[in-house]
């Protein structure tokens, strides 16, 4: 097989055999869409949606000094996360920019399981790996351990609960639990992408099968779908959830991202790019650079990542994402746009599609927020 050749997840054959279209993201053969993009948008924000997530990189950090080492290697405070619990965090370059952006699990008291974008995960294994040099601790590649099922939505604790005796009343968001689910070991995560209540379930590749099909039998009868990449992309863009590549690079800080708090200067300790950020912080505080807004189209046109905000005939901003929002009803995007334009409600600001200057409203982010 060659290296150019699409990784499979395990749940390949089971995507092909339910329709789906199918599309390289990441060097992975993943589901777009199984039918409309918009109906199972619609299902994930009304019912619950089932999402194939094993292109996602997983990395377990063990032995002695592995808090101390992801203290250093990472921008947050791992050392504080209790067992059980996970955060949402960064790693970066010396310099400040971000290499990815992370969710860690503590699972025991030395054992850590890092979870990268499936884009990043190369990139953050061998910085994960360069870092531990000098520490008590093991980096692992368990990419190929795990198959990663996402049930989200309304409906998804009702579903979840149908197969399991875990205690899902008492697992809070970002956190995790060892678990059986219908009778496959899973590590159950109150964790997800869509803006919705829902879980990520870790398992073994081999298990990953029947594990979908029980989910997809307890869920039929309050209206649960299968859900691809393309609806996930709409899900997180209605949340203002930022996704590497578009909302996040090496170019930016957390600081430039709007995302400063993930940095915790209070840690003991050094961190890879902690002058830097500092030096960010600073920065940000006294001539905030670029902002990330969120711009609603007053009319039909749709933005796309890359094209120019303006205001006056000057380019203030980029767009970082931009699709048509099912929940609003009209194209919605994520843009930085300059300071001075940044404020909900800023009049004259539109977007450059193909030479015609769109209207588009400012608005805070995220456009979307569930009702508890």
């Amino acid at each position: 097989m060659s290296s150019n050749a699409p990784r499979h997840t395990a749940l390949d054959a089971l995507h092909r055999s339910l329709g789906a279209t199918m599309t390289d993201f990441a060097g992975w053969d993943m589901p777009l869409r199984y039918a409309s993009e918009r109906d199972e948008h619609l299902a994930v924000r009304t019912k619950a949606g089932l999402f194939d997530l094993s292109h996602m990189g997983e990395i377990t950090v063990t032995g002695p000094q592995a808090a101390a080492l992801l203290n250093y290697a990472l921008v947050g405070n791992i050392a504080s996360v209790g067992v059980g619990r996970a955060r949402y965090t960064m790693i970066c370059r010396a310099d400040g920019g971000i290499l990815d952006d992370l969710i860690v699990y503590r699972l025991q008291e030395h054992e850590y399981m890092v979870v990268a974008n499936a884009s990043n995960a190369q990139v953050v294994l061998d910085a994960l790996t360069e870092r531990a040099e000098g520490f008590d601790a093991l980096v692992r590649d368990d990419r190929d351990a795990y198959a990663l099922i996402a049930v989200q939505g309304p409906e998804s604790p009702g579903i979840l609960k149908s197969l399991t005796d875990a205690d899902l009343d008492g697992l809070k968001y970002y956190a995790g639990l060892p678990g059986t689910v219908a009778g496959v070991p899973a590590l159950i995560a109150r964790t997800g992408y869509t803006g919705e209540d829902g879980f990520e379930l870790f398992v073994a590749p081999a298990d990953a099968e029947k594990l979908w099909q029980a989910l997809t039998d307890a869920g039929a009868p309050v209206g649960l779908v299968p859900c691809g990449l393309s609806c996930r992309d709409t899900l997180r863009l209605e949340a203002g959830m930022p996704l590497y590549g578009h909302e996040l690079s090496t170019s930016l800080t957390p600081f430039d991202a709007g995302l400063g708090r993930v940095v915790k200067f209070e840690k003991d300790g050094d961190f890879v790019g902690r002058t830097a950020l500092e030096a960010a912080s600073e920065r940000a505080a006294s001539q905030p650079p670029r902002v990330l807004v969120g711009l609603i189209a007053e009319g039909r046109r749709v933005p796309r990542a890359g094209y120019q905000v303006v205001a006056g005939g000057t380019v203030i901003g980029e767009v970082t994402s931009g699709a048509p929002s099912p929940t609003l009803g009209k194209p919605i995007a994520m843009a930085y746009v300059d300071a001075a334009h940044c404020a909900p409600g800023t009049a004259g600001v539109g977007v450059d599609i193909r030479g015609s200057h769109e209207p588009y409203e400012v608005v805070a982010l995220p456009f979307y927020k569930r009702q508890k």
